[in-house]
């Protein structure tokens, strides 16, 4: 399998550089029997934060603009099914398993830290993806290929262009190619 160490329990800070010359930072914390990961969306000046169970299923998703309320707040049951904060269920998202986002690379990640993938097997799923300016949430088909170790081939939601990535020990995208190189990651106790 992947062979991935779990997230630590104390917060894990990462940063990456963005292609378009923005940063794009994260901070991923375990609370409440779950992990929270709470980001930054490079130029856009968005905020967010993904609340996933113990196994790293997306269950709640909330994006940040301009103001202290969630511009967007998507949920998801134990059934699979997406919802809105105020309760309108989206049933044109329940096929997805994962979110997707341009300016960060974790969301990607955790699919391929949680994919029970072979070396050369591959994957296609269902991403929810999330225009952070539209606010638009559309179903995107998406394969993911592990390549040898720790190496992945995907599309990235940042070039929309097929690429080859490496991830680190915790499954986190380390540099990806014309989107993201990683400039600090914070392991606790180091």
């Amino acid at each position: 399998m992947t062979g991935f160490v779990p997230f630590p329990q104390s917060p894990l800070h990462v940063g990456w550089n963005v292609a378009d010359g923005g940063t794009s930072d994260l901070e991923i914390r375990f609370e409440n029997e779950g992990w929270t990961a709470q980001g930054t969306l490079g130029h856009e000046r968005a905020q967010f934060v993904m609340r996933l169970s113990a196994t790293l299923v997306v269950q709640q998703f909330m994006l940040f603009r301009d103001m202290d309320e969630p511009d967007l707040w998507l949920g998801r049951d134990r059934s699979g099914r997406w919802g809105e904060v105020n309760g309108a269920h989206r049933p044109d998202l329940d096929a997805c398993t994962d979110l997707e986002l341009r300016m960060n690379p974790f969301p990607v990640a955790v699919t391929m830290k949680r994919l029970p993938l072979l070396e050369s097997h591959a994957a296609a799923i269902t991403v929810a993806a999330v225009n952070v300016e539209t606010l638009e949430v559309v179903p995107r088909q998406r394969m993911f290929t592990r390549l040898q170790g720790r190496r992945w081939r995907y599309v990235s939601p940042f070039s929309g262009l097929e690429v080859e990535s490496e991830l680190d020990e915790y499954g986190i995208v380390i540099d990806e190619p014309g989107a993201f190189s990683r400039r600090s990651l914070g392991v606790p106790g180091s």
